[in-house]
């Protein structure tokens, strides 16, 4: 947070065009620490630092900013993602996002929160009644998304442009119906599938079984998962 919105903050580019910013490093620099000291027999996977520890049945996966765009623009919609893998299962996700005053968590088996408080997704179960978040349409041209799209928001309520972890957390509290996203990495979403499930979601790449690294992925109340990947799947292009 001190170095939110600050002036002198140093921000370079990666090699995939993203931004990374002084903050990014040292969040993680910091978690592990942490982890070094409380947890040392674990394996730790980081978007900035890498993998350490690997082949530890025990593994923390972090993403120390998700949002770095909104966070390098003074944007408050960012958030540290932590999450616990155990032989292969997120048992455990926490979203941090400070600028806005919000934390959510989830462990297996004994549901979701947010700032103490139980959530629980929506029951909207007609997608002419959703209320769907998505990035930006430019983002699904890529991946050959975006007639999908544009047909998931022709038919819903209300389509509105978020990105990054806020969607997810805004469906894991019955804000809103549905989130998709083109693609992410494994340290944009372990945190949120343990939150989302646990709030009584569904998370998965456009299978719909679970979900592969650098996939799309669909998050959802669960009653509107399968209309929105028919759509998606039937309409994805090469």
């Amino acid at each position: 947070m001190p170095r939110f919105r600050a002036h002198d903050l140093h921000v370079e580019t990666k090699p995939d065009l993203t931004p990374v910013s002084e903050a990014d490093r040292a969040v993680e620099h910091e978690v592990r620490e942490r982890l070094a000291t409380d947890r040392s027999g674990d394996a730790v996977l980081g978007e900035e630092m890498g993998e350490t520890g690997s082949g530890a049945a025990r593994r923390w996966i972090i993403d120390p900013i998700d949002g770095t765009k909104s966070y390098v623009r003074g944007v408050p919609a960012w958030a540290t993602l932590l999450a616990l893998e155990v032989d292969g299962e997120m048992v455990v996700g926490v979203v941090s996002a400070p600028a806005l005053g919000r934390r959510w968590w989830a462990a297996r088996g004994q549901g979701a929160f947010a700032d103490g408080d139980r959530i629980r997704v929506s029951e909207v179960h007609a997608l002419e009644d959703a209320h769907v978040c998505a990035p930006n349409e430019r983002e699904f041209e890529p991946r050959g998304l975006d007639a999908g799209w544009r047909e998931v928001a022709r038919q819903c309520w209300r389509p509105v442009g978020f990105a990054d972890f806020w969607g997810h957390m805004l469906v894991a509290e019955g804000a809103v119906d549905a989130m998709i996203e083109p693609v992410l990495a494994l340290w944009d979403v372990a945190a949120l599938r343990p939150i989302v499930e646990e709030a009584g979601g569904r998370v998965s790449d456009l299978s719909g079984t679970g979900w592969a690294d650098e996939a799309a992925c669909v998050t959802t109340n669960g009653l509107l998962h399968d209309q929105i990947l028919s759509i998606l799947n039937d309409r994805a292009s090469s």
